[in-house]
């Protein structure tokens, strides 16, 4: 740190002040300013607040980030990231957020909260206002449990080779199900269906929509040859 550290030894925390790194067996940071409390000793680090230009990576807890902000628990395994631009991703999942981006390691949920919150994987790409869920560790592999993603303006989700537009959108691993409310679009191939509701069965990739008594459902089929 270029300006020293500042010991506060009843309150059991520490402030390192300007163009801070730390590298520890856990983890590495940088940022302009962070704030760390601590148990018995400077070592015995229980979480640490930083802002300003935040790099973050943990091999331990296979995760990193960078952002404005950042804040950790450490025996909690939890993890959030704010401001513009801010980043968060494991093994296999990216997220993306310039609001701020929530993970709890330990139980995996996990928000995004902000405009251009993004969350990517393998088979999966997700974009909304708010998006909420959980999931798990299967074959050191994050897989989804459940979902819920809300834009006033829409949601989006491309799952292998279908699109999916909504207001609000909501996936259950354990029906299979991604349901999709308000302002529905499902794309696939050379279809395009638009309706008030649908849902979408992953597991026999079947999929319907339904209206309500304004509007009528629409199917717009294109064939190139």
């Amino acid at each position: 740190t270029e300006d020293g550290i500042e010991v506060f030894q009843n309150e059991k925390f520490y402030l390192l002040k300007q163009n801070v790194k730390i590298e520890s067996d856990n983890f590495t940071l940088s940022a302009d300013d962070v704030k760390i409390k601590f148990e018995e000793s400077l070592y015995d680090i229980t979480e640490f607040d930083a802002k300003g230009n935040v790099d973050f990576y943990s091999k331990e807890f296979k995760i990193s980030g960078n952002g404005k902000f950042l804040y950790f628990e450490v025996k909690n395994e939890k993890i959030k990231v704010e401001g513009e631009g801010s980043e968060l991703k494991t093994n296999d999942v990216e997220m993306f957020s310039d609001g701020f981006i929530e993970v709890n390691n330990l139980n995996g949920d996990f928000l995004l909260e902000g405009e251009n919150s993004k969350l990517i994987n393998e088979s999966i790409i997700m974009i909304g206002e708010t998006i909420n869920g959980n999931f798990s560790d299967i074959n050191n592999k994050k897989e989804i449990n459940f979902l819920e993603i809300y834009d006033e303006k829409i949601s989006y989700v491309k799952n292998n080779d279908t699109e999916m537009y909504a207001k609000k959108i909501n996936f259950d691993n354990n029906t299979s199900i991604i349901e999709l409310i308000d302002d529905v679009i499902i794309i696939r191939n050379e279809e395009k269906i638009t309706g008030d509701y649908g849902t979408l069965d992953t597991r026999n990739n079947s999929y319907k929509i339904k209206s309500n008594n304004q509007n009528k459902v629409k199917v717009i089929i294109q064939n190139n040859e």
